[in-house]
């Protein structure tokens, strides 16, 4: 269960900007999901098929791009009920908010519940919590008897639920509803349960207030003036008040608020309820103000499912006006941890400057163990920390260290022990980001898990459930149809570089290891838009050039071979006819002459001046320190450490791929740029990385091969004062802290390399995490097979979902 809610104060958000859904909303025309043409389709049926796809998207983009602008909240019976007991000040025998008494007469269910429509059959408790709390409200005010005995009835004939643990509880349902019965046995309401089941019932708060009496701490205190509503005289209100936002509420909770006002008057809670119903009318949401915390879950589910780039002026005026209130401390992001945590990861990732120490606070686990939060163990707010602490960019950070210390034991605790604290859907995704960290992983890869993982339902749960009204079906059936759509695009590009490897008689070289599926991977799950296929294919054949190259360096190519090549590349534009000393050396100079070529024809239209020079030399300085390394072995020479990492730097061949692929994916760079120090600089610690990654995985292999790599080096230059295992640790933290600098210089404002630019250069540093995850995965024949399969081959798996959106036909799975 998520208490993020329970942190937010009032909010300066403009009227317009709100809407509130009715319980009863309207049906809207839904847009089908793109269906896969039968083969005996004729073209006039495929083009009207393609045009009906298109403008459902449209108008799945444009209900999206309005929830985008205005936050939509659901209605919550239960809040609106105890906002509805609310006695008059100046007159106690009437109510303060009448309109609320009218809302409950004229929103009953038609089964005699209050409540959300079609709820879900799990939240039963919920149902009967909302219809129970309605019942005392209208006999408050003795109105309403036949609603009342309508709303009694379904009570009992839902009761056996009550103790049922299949049905998930509201937060402190087993104080709340024990509570409110109790009240209304007080109120004379002739309840249709039997005299043993009500002492049932009742026991369960006994039992719930007896089971932790002997915990004092802050967070059970908070926990026992949230859940107010069932203690009646039994709590101390004036320790409750303590609670009490800025805003006048208690915890943002419209009930809470509202029961306390019974017992206790105040004027800024009577103020606060009063500017609910003016914002709202005549019924309340279950927690306001919640602005910030839904915008920054739009944000982040639109960033997981793969489609932030079609909304991305909406992002950022949304992240501009959440980074305003980060500077001004704001309490709405102050007071909800998870919030917090979500607005540094996507303010942080945006570009903008944001610093760590707002965390400071919960850096330690007995902070947040001792919050509301962490009473009740709420999984979702540890995980938003989890992920927080990921994006370090400072060594002086050690409150992310810290962070992810505690939170990631936290999430394994709870994912080993099937928690019941957390949904099934947040569960998972702990699972996944504790296997998968943000810097290991392709964004296509993690696209295609979060859409066949999305929760179509959006239901949250607090002390009753709410529901996100802002097109939950629409969100999924675009980011199917774009996946869906690149995916077919994947396919046909492969097919296309198959064909090119066959066509320059690549596949001939029986020394060079057949990769153009993993060359084409990291290119389709990096390069995702469907419109950057030059991008994608001519990263694809880069990088498989510069793995045949280096195959040929280490074992394909005799010295004279390698010299030659390098010579022909060195001459270039010149007569090479007659120059080729083998066929191996005029297959692999004819793929290099002609994909340059045609990258840097590409690249001269992008940039308006002539960058094939520039693209020779990048190719020049992999091949040359390839070279030196063939040398090495050749003569058995031991270079230093730090010679060996300055010649792998260019021989672990990033450069053709990386540095080219700039000039044709982002805006133009300029010459200054290429020659700044931070382009150099972030290119040297993306190498890094990859050098020292591929040495730890590639070390015994390499040490059977008789080749040296940095682990070798380290062991040898410290006459064997170093052990292996001790040198791949080195290893590793030399890794952690070149990535770390690699993201802070992707990351910083006021550079000279264009953001996009400098983009590339931590997606192939993701790349190459995955990629050496486990184990050599370039190298392994199976290691990415399941990756590959996922991006470019299988469709997605998303029955399950689509039975869940009226409307659409489940019998296919994309």
């Amino acid at each position: 269960m998520s208490l993020n809610a329970l942190s937010f104060p009032l909010c300066c958000i403009q009227s317009t900007d709100i809407q509130i859904s009715r319980v009863r909303a309207k049906k809207t025309v839904r847009a089908s999901l793109p269906r896969v043409s039968s083969a005996n389709l004729d073209d006039a049926k495929v083009a009207n098929s393609a045009n009906l796809s298109v403008m459902c998207s449209r108008e799945s983009e444009k209900r999206i791009r309005e929830q985008l602008s205005k936050v939509e909240y659901s209605v919550s019976s239960y809040d609106t009920a105890w906002v509805a007991m609310v006695p008059s000040p100046g007159s106690p025998q009437t109510p303060c908010f009448p309109q609320c008494v009218d809302w409950m007469l004229q929103n009953q269910n038609s089964n005699g519940s209050w409540g959300l429509d079609h709820i879900h059959p799990s939240l039963m408790k919920d149902a009967l919590s909302s219809t129970l709390a309605c019942v005392l409200a209208l006999k408050r005010w003795n109105v309403g008897e036949e609603h009342v005995r309508r709303g009694l009835r379904y009570i009992g004939s839902n009761l056996s639920c009550i103790k049922d643990e299949n049905y998930q509880s509201p937060v402190g349902f087993n104080i709340i509803f024990p509570g409110m019965l109790e009240r209304a046995i007080d109120l004379g309401l002739d309840i249709p349960i039997r005299q043993h089941a009500i002492q049932d019932i009742l026991c369960l708060r006994d039992l719930e207030l007896k089971r932790d009496s002997a915990n004092n701490s802050e967070g059970r205190k908070a926990y026992m003036a949230y859940v107010s509503e069932g203690l009646g005289n039994l709590q101390d209100w004036n320790e409750v008040m303590k609670y009490q936002r800025k805003n006048g509420s208690l915890f943002n909770s419209p009930a809470t608020t509202a029961v306390a006002l019974t017992h206790r008057y105040d004027v800024k809670a009577l103020d606060y309820l009063h500017a609910i119903l003016r914002r709202f009318g005549s019924s309340v949401p279950t927690v306001y103000p919640f602005e910030m915390h839904t915008q920054l879950c739009m944000v982040d589910t639109l960033e997981k499912l793969g489609i932030s780039r079609l909304f991305a002026y909406e992002i950022k005026t949304i992240l501009d006006r959440i980074y305003r209130c980060w500077l001004e401390n704001d309490e709405e992001l102050s007071l909800d941890m998870a919030a917090c945590a979500m607005a540094f990861c996507l303010l942080r990732m945006n570009g903008y400057d944001v610093s760590s120490d707002r965390l400071s606070h919960y850096a330690e686990a007995h902070n947040f163990h001792n919050s509301m939060q962490g009473y009740l163990k709420d999984m979702k707010t540890v995980l938003e920390f989890h992920k927080a602490s990921q994006i370090k960019i400072l060594d002086c950070e050690q409150v992310l260290d810290k962070l992810g210390s505690w939170s990631s034991s936290f999430l394994k605790e709870e994912v080993s022990s099937n928690s019941k604290h957390s949904s099934r859907v947040i569960s998972q995704e702990a699972d996944y980001v504790l296997k998968f960290p943000f810097y290991a992983n392709l964004e296509r890869l993690e696209h295609k898990r979060n859409i066949e993982h999305f929760d179509v339902a959006n239901y949250q749960i607090l002390k009753t459930s709410y529901k996100s009204f802002w097109t939950s079906d629409d969100l999924l059936k675009l980011a199917v149809e774009d996946f869906s759509s690149c995916q077919s695009i994947y396919r046909k590009e492969l097919q296309h570089l198959q064909s090119w490897v066959r066509e320059n008689r690549l596949d001939q070289l029986g020394f060079a290891r057949d990769k153009i599926t993993y060359c084409y991977l990291s290119a389709a799950a990096t390069l995702c838009s469907p419109e950057l296929t030059d991008g994608r294919i001519l990263w694809a054949k880069n990088s498989l050039l510069t793995t045949v190259v280096d195959d040929f360096f280490d074992v394909g190519g005799s010295i004279e071979e390698l010299k030659n090549l390098i010579s022909l590349v060195e001459k270039w534009d010149g007569n090479h006819e007659k120059e080729f000393c083998s066929e191996h050396v005029e297959i692999i100079f004819s793929a290099l002459h002609s994909t340059i070529n045609e990258l840097g024809a590409k690249a001269s239209a992008v940039q308006n001046r002539s960058v094939t020079g520039h693209l020779v030399e990048i190719w020049l300085s992999m091949m040359r320190s390839m070279m030196n390394e063939a040398e090495w072995l050749r003569k058995k020479t031991v270079p230093t450490t730090e010679q060996y990492m300055e010649n792998g730097i260019f021989s672990l061949a990033l450069g053709p791929t990386v540095l080219s692929l700039l000039y044709i994916v982002g805006p133009k760079l300029s010459e200054e740029a290429i020659a700044d120090p931070e382009y150099h600089e972030l290119f040297r610690l993306v190498s890094t990385c990859g050098r020292l990654l591929n040495d730890v995985q590639g070390y015994e292999r390499e040490c059977k091969e008789g080749k040296l790599n940095s682990i070798s080096l380290r062991v040898v230059h410290s006459d064997s004062s170093i052990s292996v295992e001790e040198a791949q640790r080195e290893l590793k933290r030399s890794v952690e802290t070149s990535r770390r600098e690699l993201l802070r210089l992707v990351l910083k404002e006021g550079s000279v390399i264009p953001r996009s630019c400098k983009d590339l250069f931590w997606k192939m540093c993701r790349i190459l995490h995955l990629f050496y995850m486990n184990t050599d995965g370039f190298t392994s024949a199976k290691e990415m097979v399941s990756a590959v399969n996922a991006v470019i081959h299988e469709p997605l798996k998303i029955s399950h979902l689509l039975s869940a959106i009226p409307g659409e036909n489940t019998n296919t799975n994309s």
